[in-house]
């Protein structure tokens, strides 16, 4: 899987205003930023970004997903 490919799917199941994607094949490290976390704690979050990837992470598609999952609000703020 490349980074284009992981990105793809997280944005397909994912509404998302900002969204990067790094790493090397097995281990990835996603910048997510979404509305549909608002009111939601990291683990809910990160919860809702697995969803997206169903069966791929169960399959060792995805081998290892490290992210940070930001509102747009918090987002704006770690820019300023």
């Amino acid at each position: 899987m490349t980074a284009d490919q992981l990105k793809h799917i997280i944005a397909a199941g994912l509404a998302c205003e900002h969204l990067e994607v790094e790493g090397d094949g097995r281990h990835w490290f996603a910048t997510i930023v979404s509305a549909e976390f608002e009111g939601k704690r990291p683990i809910a979050r990160h919860q809702r970004v697995y969803a997206t990837l169903g069966q791929r992470m169960a399959s060792d598609e995805v081998h290892a997903l490290s992210m940070k999952t930001l509102t747009p609000a918090e987002w704006a703020a770690q820019r300023d």
